[in-house]
């Protein structure tokens, strides 16, 4: 009986170890294409290595990102829709808001370039060219800081594209729409970061870049605490912390593909 009591005693503190590592875990949402890009594989051991935390990634578009933050299934957010952002903020679901990085956004497209936009500084002229000519584009359609972004395009352009034979809503993540682009012979927006990251599988090329409409900032947010108690609020401030050091914004800087830098600090801007 004595040993009985004792195996179980070993089993209950073992599971309350493990139970205790589980809780210090790191609930991180944040859009697709921090993940497509292949940024955070490359930059979150360091800092899961420094401060003995697992991070649980939750790639989604950042819509769907904030709405996790908003009920409480996520810990830290790394979002790029500055209204999106905003708004969340002024709901209360979030706190301690940081820049840390920014990108661009750039249209890609067939190399045969059927809208006859290739080479062009002009992101709206573009989208009306693209409607113009009835050429093929794949929308994320799925409320991600990109979709955000297209979406703004066209009222611009003057265009309503929804419903058009040639505008394909797809709800998916940067990496299967470039995919489904190339397929398609069709120009999709994307971030510069995923489109490196894919180039080599599609053949697609950077039709329009360049216009300061295009610009693409990253922000961390974490989760309100006072919304939601058991969240992991110190694991989001030292991951807050951290990404906007200059320890995590030089792990920023040097991560690249094909030797092209991809994502440019931003925290010094604070």
């Amino acid at each position: 009986m004595r040993a009985l009591r004792r195996t179980l005693f070993c089993a209950a503190l073992l599971a309350g170890l493990l139970g205790s590592a589980a809780a210090r875990d790191l609930r991180l949402a944040t859009t697709t294409s921090t993940e497509n890009s292949g940024l955070l594989r490359v930059i979150l051991p360091q800092f899961e290595a420094k401060h003995h935390v697992a991070v649980q990634v939750i790639a989604v578009g950042t819509g769907k990102a904030l709405k996790l933050g908003e009920n409480g299934d996520a810990d830290v957010l790394l979002v790029h829709a500055p209204a999106a952002e905003l708004a969340f903020m002024a709901a209360g679901h979030g706190v301690d808001r940081r820049k840390v990085m920014h990108n661009d956004f750039i249209l890609v497209g067939p190399a045969a370039d059927p809208a006859g936009v290739h080479g062009t500084t002009d992101v709206t002229a573009a989208f009306g060219r693209i409607a113009d000519k009835k050429a093929k584009f794949i929308s994320r359609g799925d409320n991600s800081g990109t979709d955000q972004m297209e979406k703004s395009y066209w009222p611009l352009a003057g265009v309503s594209p929804s419903g058009q034979a040639w505008y394909l809503s797809a709800g998916l993540g940067m990496g299967e729409v470039l995919t489904m682009a190339a397929e398609l012979q069709a120009y999709t927006l994307t971030d510069r970061g995923t489109f490196a990251a894919y180039r080599a599988k599609g053949g697609l090329q950077i039709e329009v870049a360049g216009d300061p409409r295009m610009f693409n900032p990253y922000s961390v947010i974490s989760v309100n605490p006072a919304k939601y108690p058991d969240i992991n609020y110190r694991g989001a401030t030292e991951f807050s912390d951290w990404i906007t050091s200059p320890e995590g914004q030089q792990a920023i800087a040097a991560f690249r593909i094909d030797g092209e830098q991809l994502f440019f600090p931003d925290a010094s801007d604070h």
